[in-house]
């Protein structure tokens, strides 16, 4: 398609404005071919045809490079368009008009045209752009620190893929101005993911939503989708500003700005006929690309602490689990599963015949998942046929609490303070997702109650140790209490729970004494 594109372009600027005859492109695979006709005419293989009229003698002006754009991306069936992301899109009253000591207008520009010969893109020096990243530095230092640590993880991932697609991989940054680097990002009209992929352009791309999973989330699909669909608009557009342009507000609105800026298909040319977030959305780019290309000089340091892609594997399960379960038995908490496999809106990875559903680990606890996968589906086994009851009727009405959500908490913070489970509160308050909100309020059903705000503690039955003889055995480093009964014969889980107090597996630390008792 950029071949037909080029082409017609060519065709379109040799004969002049006024001079536009009649010819047929016929789209074969692979092939053009050119026939003189009375009317232009687009052909394609399927058999489809565009009449291109001669509209000078009317009086009116066609161009044909923005009206060839369009049926092209008809074409392709591609109409949604990625939009309202954009928490780095500044609006006009945000924009500093300043000047920064460590940024001088000409070294500024010095380093623009650097990056500008290092890249496909047009990263032209403005006034405007200035004042962007200059704001940039000045009110957001630490959100780009913060940025920068989540990239240690999704950048080689996105590498990966754009390199597979032949697109320019500084089309990274793209996924900081749509979602801020968080997969389950979403926007006000429902886009959603690291790429903000609406619901029917994720269809499109083989994106899949259910009850269970958002694969819109899936960092893997989402960018496989999102490469994809950026190749596609280059094809269309042949231009990788435009391309940038027509992600975020779809093709039809950039190839509208073709046509009010006079056939000019610079981006530069036609932005002040572009949407207003879209014109704003490209220097949004090229602000967020030259501040990781030069964060060294304007002492901007990512943060150690999150996950290396290379530290972590994947695996397709053969049962379905939740996150609590992988918790309980390979000890992996709760917060990292949701960090790595933020595709399952519920905590649970589903079960599906024919639908390779996969647990993404670190990969220090991949082995540990595969030398013990049968025995972590058979304490799956056992634990569904406990939950999948309905409310337990043996719960009195008194023994049910309210809980206000505070600031700072998350259900796997809630689930320890009451001693259930994350997916029992879900259940109990009809919740699909782990998202909270201050002061909504939680009815829990506690085993055991600490004292908590807006709670009563409990009366609960102690059960008596076992009398008898007993081993002590020291907890060591990458322990759970799964691991810990597998070396026992006869001994579960909930044993050494009984035996040893413990109602939360957050409190087992490495050198925690236990004691296991012979059955």
């Amino acid at each position: 398609m950029k071949q037909l594109l080029n082409i017609a372009l060519l065709l379109y600027f040799s004969v002049g404005f006024s001079q536009i005859k009649s010819d047929t492109i016929k789209l074969e695979p692979d092939t053009i071919k050119l026939q003189s006709f009375e009317d232009s005419k687009v052909l394609f293989s399927n058999g489809d045809t565009l009449l291109l009229k001669n509209t000078d003698t009317l009086g009116f002006k066609e161009h044909v490079e923005a009206t060839l754009i369009d049926s092209l991306w008809l074409h392709e069936l591609i109409k949604s368009p990625l939009y309202d992301t954009i928490q780095y899109v500044l609006k006009d009253d945000e924009i500093l008009i300043t000047e920064l000591e460590e940024l001088p207008t000409e070294l500024l520009k010095e380093r623009l045209a650097l990056l500008d010969s290092k890249t496909p893109f047009h990263i032209e020096y403005n006034p405007e752009l200035e004042q962007i990243i200059k704001t940039y530095l000045k009110r957001r230092k630490s959100s780009f620190s913060t940025l920068m640590e989540r990239a240690r993880f999704y950048f080689p991932l996105f590498e990966e893929q754009l390199d597979n697609y032949d697109i320019p991989l500084e089309m990274k940054y793209l996924a900081i101005v749509e979602s801020a680097l968080r997969p389950r990002a979403r926007s006000r009209v429902g886009a959603t993911g690291l790429w903000q992929f609406m619901y029917q352009t994720g269809k499109q791309f083989n994106l899949n939503v259910s009850s269970y999973v958002d694969e819109r989330s899936d960092p893997y699909k989402a960018t496989e989708a999102a490469c994809k669909f950026l190749a596609s608009l280059y094809k269309i557009f042949g231009d990788w500003d435009l391309a940038l342009a027509a992600y975020n507000s779809g093709p039809g609105n950039v190839s509208k700005a073709i046509r009010r800026s006079g056939g000019n298909t610079n981006y530069w040319n036609i932005r002040h006929n572009l949407p207003r977030e879209t014109a704003n959305y490209v220097p949004a780019f090229y602000a967020t690309l030259y501040i990781f290309e030069y964060a060294n000089e304007h002492n901007i340091k990512a943060k150690e602490s999150t996950l290396a892609y290379f530290e972590t594997d994947t695996v397709q399960i053969k049962r379905q689990l939740t996150f609590e379960q992988l918790y309980e038995t390979i000890n992996v908490d709760i917060e990292v599963l949701q960090f790595l496999n933020p595709q399952y809106k519920l905590d649970i990875i589903p079960y599906v015949k024919d639908r390779n559903y996969t647990l993404t680990l670190p990969v220090k606890d991949i082995g540990k998942f595969l030398s013990n996968e049968k025995e972590i589906y058979a304490f799956a086994d056992v634990e569904d046929a406990k939950r999948e009851k309905p409310l337990p009727q043996y719960v009195e009405e008194n023994s049910r609490t309210t809980y206000r959500v505070k600031s700072g908490d998350y259900l796997g913070k809630i689930s320890e303070k009451f001693g259930v489970s994350v997916s029992n509160i879900k259940r109990w308050n009809n919740m699909r997702s782990t998202r909270l909100k201050i002061g909504q309020r939680l009815t829990i059903y506690p085993k055991r109650v600490n004292t908590v705000t807006n709670s009563k503690p409990q009366k609960t039955t102690k059960k008596p140790l076992p009398i008898g003889p007993h081993e002590i055995y020291t907890v060591q480093s990458g322990d759970s209490l799964w691991l810990i009964a597998q070396k026992y014969s006869n001994v579960s889980v909930q044993n050494i729970k009984d035996w040893n107090n413990i109602w939360s597996v957050k409190s087992l630390k490495p050198g925690t004494k236990l004691k296991i008792f012979k059955i």
